[in-house]
Order: C-alpha cells, then sequence, then structure tokens
C-alpha cells in the first residue's frame, strides 16, 4: 500500500525510564536487523527480545534495549512495525532515531501511524479521531469520552443510523416505484 517506512520516538518528551522507538512499513524488520543485535535467539513475531542497539558504522553499542516485531496486517497500523524499547533519556532515543533514520526508515510526520492505520483498514475516521483526542485528553471525562469512542461507540452508532436510514430511503423509493402495493399514508408522522 505504501512505499516508504517511517519512524518516531513514541513516547512523550522527556526523560523517563522506557522509551520507545516506533518503525512501521515494509522495512521495519530489515531496519531492525541492521541496528539490533540480540542477545540470544532471533526476532519472532510478537515476541520481546533483548539485545543491543549498535550503530553500524563503528559496531559500538547505543543502549541495551528489548525489540518486538508485529507482522501486518496485525499490528497498530495494519502494516510490520517494529517497536525498540530503550532507556527513556532523549539522548539514547535519538541517536537511535537517527540509526533508524539512516538505515532506511523517514521520520513519520505527526499523526501517521494513526493516519496508516486507518488507511490500511485497521480504524475507521472516528477511532482515528478519538486517538487524538484520547491523547490530549485533560480529564476523566474527556479520556472516558475518548477511550468509549476509541472502542467504536461513535461507529456504532453511526451504522445504527445509517441502516435506518438506508431502510427509509428503500421504502420511500418502492412506494414511489409501485404505489399501488406501498402506501404513504401517515408514513411522514412516523418518519
Amino acid at each position: 500500500m505504501r512505499e516508504d517506512t517511517i519512524a518516531a520516538v513514541a513516547t512523550a518528551a522527556g526523560e523517563g525510564g522506557i522509551g520507545i522507538v516506533r518503525i512501521s512499513g515494509d522495512e521495519a524488520l530489515d531496519i531492525l536487523n541492521k541496528v539490533f543485535v540480540p542477545v540470544s535467539e532471533n526476532i519472532k513475531n510478537r515476541f520481546l527480545s533483548y539485545g543491543h542497539v549498535k550503530d553500524p558504522s563503528t559496531g559500538k553499542v547505543v543502549d541495551e534495549v528489548m525489540a518486538v516485531y508485529m507482522k501486518g496486517p496485525h499490528s497498530y497500523t495494519a502494516e510490520d512495525v517494529v517497536e525498540i524499547q530503550c532507556h527513556g533519556s532523549s539522548v539514547s532515543l535519538r541517536k537511535i532515531l537517527d540509526l533508524v533514520l539512516k538505515n532506511g526508515a523517514r521520520l513519520a510526520e505527526r499523526g501517521e501511524f494513526t493516519k496508516r492505520a486507518f488507511l490500511g483498514g485497521r480504524i475507521d475516521l472516528a477511532r482515528a479521531e478519538a486517538v487524538m483526542d484520547l491523547i490530549s485528553s485533560r480529564n476523566e471525562f474527556a479520556r472516558k469520552t475518548s477511550a468509549a469512542q476509541l472502542q467504536g461507540a461513535v461507529s456504532s452508532k453511526v451504522k445504527e443510523l445509517r441502516e435506518k436510514i438506508l431502510y427509509e430511503i428503500a421504502f420511500i423509493e418502492s412506494a414511489l416505484d409501485d404505489p399501488e402495493n406501498y402506501t404513504l399514508e401517515g408514513y411522514t408522522d412516523r418518519l
């Protein structure tokens, strides 16, 4: 569907115990294999692997990390996704992201992972909007509302209303096409 592989820091700015660099696209696993050296096993779908991110040009260890590969379409973006979980310093995150970008990815635009999830059919537009609402929620009411929308509350209601509207349209068209067998008497009040 898309031709390029994107990457970005997926955790909030600032320092923390853990930071995540996310890679999404056809080349995600290839890029990971260029910068990640597992300690014991090769990367498997949906399993965390312990190892080190190394700079391919110098061979030096950048950070001790856990990496996970999620084969599409069973991922957030519906394409191949890799997440590198490293120490959460901005220096480590920046260095790892730079290595990923140098090895074939391009920097993701703001909201592009969710855009790809929408374009890949993983989520609908209402759910895509709910992701941003949930991220920016400032109180419990906003969080609950966004979480419900993310779970499909709005989408389900829209689908239900759409089905009712389509039924009524079909009824009206049938009545216009075959007025002898369909009556519109009292229909306006019912509608």
